[in-house]
């Protein structure tokens, strides 16, 4: 399948966002994008797994903007932080809605306010704490490889979280979904708790259900060797067995989805 690749690669790496911001005057999102990627920031493990994550094209499959204001959900240990908050920062603003206020991800925006200083975190703990923020004051929401967690725990869970991005976002606002994909015949529940992957059907239907209208599907993660029978866990990045041959699959296959909140 192949990748819609967008713009020039801008090889320069920045060690202070705001200056090369203010060297390219008014950039547009794809350069911002670009530079973004080759931060020194990003460490060199984080960048060897772009060729399997494609943030530019993902992101720019979602639409970002540098003018938005973005929620990130479950940001984990930050690898689309790194990426999303330098892009914010001088025109929009990015919004980490994590499971705790503290710890090794608040403790690394800390460490480099150049980059992150402007990331406000916001307490996302779903089931009992599902609140993003203001009713109709986002952008675009996204989401990384987390939406089976919240299956995991109940469909329920997963209904609140949908209802939460819903919620927080304005009339046209963006749903970005990236997800762990399992076979098209299997159970969604089922391959979630067994293989930590969704079904493509189960997950657009969350969102239909949830009131968005599903606006885009994208192969950009998609990974042909990938059978999508295998726990995710075994593959890239983590190869919990250290397995050789499943280390030439690269990362899961994945799920690119698009949904929009309705105007009317």
């Amino acid at each position: 399948m192949k990748k819609r690749i967008s713009g020039l690669l801008f090889a320069a790496s920045c060690s202070v966002w705001t200056l090369c911001a203010a060297a390219a005057g008014a950039p547009d999102v794809d350069t911002l994008l670009h530079q973004a990627v080759a931060g020194s920031w990003r460490s060199d493990a984080n960048k060897a797994r772009d060729q399997y994550r494609h943030p530019i094209e993902t992101l720019e499959f979602f639409g970002l903007r540098p003018d938005m204001t973005v929620v990130e959900l479950a940001p984990g240990g930050g690898w689309y932080t790194e990426i999303l908050a330098p892009v914010l920062r001088d025109q929009g603003q990015l919004f980490a809605a994590t499971g705790s206020l503290k710890g090794k991800y608040a403790q690394k925006l800390q460490d480099n306010p150049a980059v992150f200083g402007k990331v406000k975190l916001v307490e996302f703990s779903p089931p009992a704490k599902l609140d993003l923020g203001p009713e109709g004051s986002a952008d675009m929401v996204v989401t990384f490889r987390n939406t089976h967690d919240w299956l995991n725990d109940s469909p329920a869970e997963l209904d609140g979280v949908f209802a939460a991005a819903f919620k927080v976002l304005k009339a046209g606002g963006v749903l970005g979904i990236e997800e762990h994909r399992a076979r098209p015949y299997m159970d969604g529940e089922t391959s979630s708790k067994s293989l930590h992957r969704i079904t493509e059907d189960y997950m657009i239907n969350e969102g239909l259900k949830a009131g968005f209208v599903l606006a885009g599907i994208s192969e950009i993660n998609a990974n042909p060797k990938d059978d999508e029978s295998v726990n995710i866990h075994r593959l890239l990045p983590d190869l919990a067995d250290n397995n050789q041959t499943l280390k030439t699959i690269g990362e899961s296959d994945r799920m690119t989805l698009r949904f929009v909140k309705p105007r009317q």
